[in-house]
């Protein structure tokens, strides 16, 4: 699919979850401003996106405590260098990685790893699950910048087996692993199976790596450190603005030879950029803020996950499905089985008509059946004060207005 729809599903929300099979994205007669809109004046949410901040409100949080981050007295950084090469050692330092090089999109430090890969593997194949990021929202940029070739051990909305890589019919230098897999319902293997995955690569002498865009809040479901996490795979590549709630750029880490090349396909593709201590900044400020957070997040939409359930149930509702259950991340799906612009147009009447901001966008499922509709649900700091009782509550009127856009749509 064409990474405009990853730039719009960013846009609205970036937790919303991708367009289905056809591209489709409805939000009926909602306009964008309209949602944003809803989704700041909230009194209460779960979530509160960076995006949603105005311009000032961008600047402000910038600049705040800033001084603790870095020395503000020293120079701009000039194609690197300055605080860029601070984050770059501070990630080294959290993820126990011996390098680390700064890149302004994900996209272009998967891109310069696995190329890298390829040349040292001798394979220009790479297997990867069908729902990860680059064959989602790339623009097939493998093949056509890097004229790397994909193949899937599975097609099932999960990570793939040990038997299935090791079995696989085909070759190929590199696997890539996206932990979470976002598209399947941010689902994770067991810390027994990504051992298991990552020894039956090795077996078949490929290397490992990590699209770990949302690595940071894997570490409560395998009950393990990051700096262990990383070191099963060869290279790890991590956001900063997604779970961090950074303005943008990522990071990639592995070993010092495979990061300086990786740094000369950054100057190839364009992204040696003049100046970044705004993302820099806003990175270091993510890592103080946000990443001691993340077990208590991760234990809230747990018990959100289980209120939902419970009042789906109990409510009458029909047919639902709150996936994974219990969540492996501070981040889950939701399914129903009414149209996308029904559901968005009840999530926006109850932000507006109650202050309460319960889901987001709703959008054709990826991995479901035809006719079910899916939202993503994020718990970070905001939702940290919600009681079960609230969750019911919240879904309860919910359902109500979806049954009022439902009457609405029948008659037109």
């Amino acid at each position: 699919m064409a990474d405009t729809n990853e730039q719009a599903r960013d846009d609205a929300a970036d937790e919303a979850p991708g367009p289905g099979p056809d591209g489709a994205r409805d939000a009926g007669d909602y306009p964008r401003g309209r949602r944003t809109a809803a989704w700041q004046r909230a009194g209460r949410t779960l979530w509160r996106a960076p995006m949603d901040r105005s311009i000032g409100e961008q600047l402000a949080a910038l600049t705040a405590g800033a001084d603790r981050l870095t020395d503000l007295g020293q120079p701009v950084d000039i194609y690197g260098g300055g605080v860029v090469a601070e984050l770059e050692q501070r990630i080294a330092e959290v993820l126990g990685k011996e390098a680390v090089a700064f890149f302004p999109t994900g996209t272009m430090a998967q891109q310069a790893a696995l190329r890298s890969w390829a040349g040292r593997t001798g394979n220009p194949t790479v297997a990867l699950h069908p729902l990860a990021h680059p064959e989602m929202y790339e623009r097939g940029a493998l093949s056509v910048v890097s004229g790397l070739r994909t193949v899937h051990p599975t097609s099932e909305p999960r990570l793939p087996t040990a038997d299935e890589v090791r079995d696989f019919e085909e070759p190929f230098g590199t696997l890539m692993l996206e932990l979470p897999l976002r598209d399947a319902g941010f689902v994770l293997p067991t810390w027994e199976e990504l051992e298991a995955v990552v020894a039956a690569a090795r077996e078949r002498d490929a290397v490992v790596h990590f699209d770990g865009a949302r690595l940071w809040e894997c570490a409560t479901h395998f009950g393990r450190e990051l700096p262990e996490i990383a070191a099963l795979a060869d290279s790890v590549y991590v956001s900063f603005y997604k779970t961090l709630g950074g303005i943008s750029g990522a990071a990639l880490a592995g070993p010092a030879s495979l990061i300086e090349e990786a740094r000369a396909w950054r100057h190839r593709y364009g992204g040696q950029l003049f100046q970044q201590f705004p993302a820099v900044l806003s990175a270091l400020s993510g890592l103080e803020r946000e990443l001691p957070k993340l077990p208590s997040y991760v234990a809230q939409a747990r018990m959100v996950a289980g209120a939902l359930a419970e009042e789906f149930a109990q409510a009458g509702a029909g047919w639902f499905r709150v996936h994974p259950e219990p969540p492996h991340t501070h981040q889950f799906q939701v399914w129903l089985p009414y149209a996308p612009d029904v559901l968005t147009q009840a999530s926006v009447r109850l932000a507006e008509e109650t202050g309460t901001a319960l889901f987001r966008m709703w959008t054709p499922a990826v991995a479901g059946p035809p006719g079910i509709s899916c939202t993503e649900v994020t718990v970070t700091d905001t939702g940290l004060s919600w009681t079960a009782a609230d969750v019911q509550a919240a879904l309860g009127a919910f359902l109500e207005r979806v049954e009022e856009q439902e009457r609405l749509a029948r008659q037109r």
